[in-house]
């Protein structure tokens, strides 16, 4: 069996609404998944207005596992979520991949499948940029990209469009990804699932 990562951060809850979806539709596909979530560090900043809304996120979802990196280890997958900061990943995010030394400098993250995914506030507010730069660390690690792409209608419809990674415009209002962008998560979640699956094959000779 295939084992996906599905690994996010969320303050207010709209990426932790993809990575859900991308889960879903990692194990509708046959694979072993571990949802986690990166934790939430007192000193991260929110958007204004939001505050209530990430309090009640973090109190919902305090339950859910935190990601290691035994989680990174075990997959042959990953996906990674976080929100658009300035056009970047999220501090929390930054964080964790500044963790990822040890097992991706002897080789343990090579030639998995990795893929990233965001949302923000505007529909040009640095979604690309932010997927863009999370890539930049998948290559350091070695790993396999994969992007979206144009490679399927669900690409296509109105609310999605970036090529590189699902993306979700939230407008500042907690819990808004369209069903489009839903669509879209499942759809890289289940491409990333057979790209695994067939370098998990190659490894094994």
């Amino acid at each position: 069996m295939t084992n996906i990562a599905v690994i996010y951060y969320s303050s207010t809850g709209n990426v932790h609404r993809l990575a859900e979806a991308a889960a879903t539709a990692a194990e509708k596909a046959g694979a072993e998944v571990r949802l986690r979530r990166i934790a939430d560090p007192a000193e991260e900043t929110h958007v204004p207005g939001t505050e209530d809304a990430a309090a009640a996120h973090r109190a919902g979802t305090r339950d859910l596992p935190e990601a290691s990196l035994d989680d990174l280890d075990w997959a042959d997958g990953i996906l990674i979520g976080s929100p658009v900061r300035f056009g970047l990943p999220a501090a929390a995010v930054s964080r964790f991949i500044d963790t990822t030394a040890p097992l991706s400098i002897s080789g343990g993250l090579a030639d998995k499948a990795v893929s990233a995914f965001t949302s923000g506030s505007a529909p040009h507010g640095g979604h690309e940029t932010t997927i863009l730069a999370l890539h930049n660390a998948f290559c350091h690690w070695g790993s396999l990209i994969i992007a979206n792409g144009s490679t399927d209608p669900v690409l296509f419809r109105p609310e999605n469009g970036n090529p590189y990674g699902t993306s979700a415009v939230s407008r500042n209002q907690p819990g808004r990804v369209h069903e489009e962008n839903l669509a879209a998560v499942e759809y890289q979640a289940r491409r990333v699932v057979r790209v695994a699956a067939l370098a998990r094959a190659l490894k094994a000779g």
